[in-house]
C-alpha cells in the first residue's frame, strides 16, 4: 500500500544540486528528476551542466543549468535567484559541491585552506541559509540533504584532516539547523558516504592505488547504491527525520 509516508515521489517539487557537473552530484539530479522533481544543476563548468541538463531532457525530466562558485557568495545568492526564475522556490537542497585538501595539514597553503573551508562548509552553509529563509517566508516545507563522508568520523591520518574536519561540520551543521527550522517544517539530514565512484574518488585510487582489497566487500561504492537514501530524505517518506546523519559506506570503515 502506497501512502503519503512511503512515497518518494518529487512531482512539484524543486530540487537545487550543487557539485552536479561529475560525480555523486550528476547522479542525483538525474534520480531526483527522474522522480518527478524540477532540477536545477550548479557547477563551475557550463559545458558539464549543458550536457547534464540534455541528458535529463532526453529521458522525460525537467532540468536547468545555472553557474555557481561555491567559493563566491554572490554567485551563490544569484543561482538561487535563477533557480526561483526557472522554476519557483526552491524545496529540495542537496550540498553536494566538495573538494579534497590531498594534503598534510602542516604543508598546506593559506589559499588551499581558504578553498577547502569556503567550498565544503561557508558556501554549503550560505546557501542553506538562502534557501531556508525563502522558504520560511514562503511558509512553504522543505527537505535539505548534506553530502557529509564516512572520513567526519573516521580519518585514518592519510593526509586530509581538513576534507574529514569540514565534513564533520556538515554533519554538525545538518544536526544543528535540522532543530532550528523544525517549527517552519524544513527537514534538515545528511549522508555521510564512504569510498564511491567520482571524479574525487578517482583522484585518490591514482595517488594512493587500489584501496579496495582493504574494505570486507572487495569494492568501491556505486553511486546508484545511494539512490534510495537520497531519495528517502528528500521526499514525504523522511516526514519525521530531521538532523539526521545516515552512514552509507558498504561497512568500509569501522565503527
Amino acid at each position: 500500500m502506497i501512502t503519503v509516508n512511503n512515497s518518494t515521489d518529487l512531482t512539484g517539487q524543486v530540487a537545487l544540486v550543487t557539485g552536479a557537473t561529475s560525480g555523486l552530484g550528476w547522479r542525483f539530479a538525474q534520480v531526483l528528476a527522474a522522480a518527478g522533481a524540477s532540477v536545477v544543476a550548479t557547477g563551475r563548468r557550463q559545458e558539464r551542466l549543458d550536457e547534464l541538463v540534455a541528458a535529463i531532457l532526453a529521458d522525460g525530466g525537467q532540468a536547468v543549468g545555472v553557474p555557481m562558485d561555491m567559493t563566491d557568495a554572490e554567485s551563490i545568492v544569484a543561482a538561487v535567484d535563477q533557480a526561483e526564475a526557472a522554476f519557483g522556490t526552491v524545496t529540495i537542497l542537496v550540498n553536494n559541491a566538495g573538494i579534497p585538501d590531498a594534503q598534510r595539514a602542516h604543508k598546506m597553503s593559506l589559499e588551499l585552506i581558504d578553498k577547502v573551508i569556503d567550498t565544503n562548509l561557508r558556501g554549503p552553509y550560505i546557501l542553506s541559509c538562502e534557501v531556508g529563509k525563502r522558504l520560511i517566508a514562503a511558509k512553504s516545507p522543505g527537505r535539505m540533504v548534506n553530502i557529509s563522508s564516512i572520513s567526519a568520523t573516521n580519518y585514518g591520518g592519510e593526509g586530509a584532516a581538513l576534507y574529514s574536519i569540514t565534513k564533520a561540520a556538515i554533519a554538525r551543521m545538518s544536526e544543528a539547523l535540522g532543530v532550528e527550522w523544525a517549527r517552519f517544517g524544513i527537514n534538515v539530514n545528511a549522508i555521510a558516504p564512504g569510498a564511491f565512484e567520482s571524479e574525487m574518488m578517482d583522484g585518490m585510487l591514482e595517488r594512493m592505488g587500489d584501496i579496495s582489497g582493504h574494505f570486507p566487500r572487495k569494492r568501491i561504492g556505486r553511486p546508484d547504491q545511494l539512490d534510495s537514501t537520497l531519495l528517502y530524505l528528500c521526499s514525504a517518506a523522511s516526514d519525521a527525520v530531521t538532523g539526521t546523519i545516515i552512514k552509507v559506506d558498504d561497512g568500509q570503515s569501522s565503527r
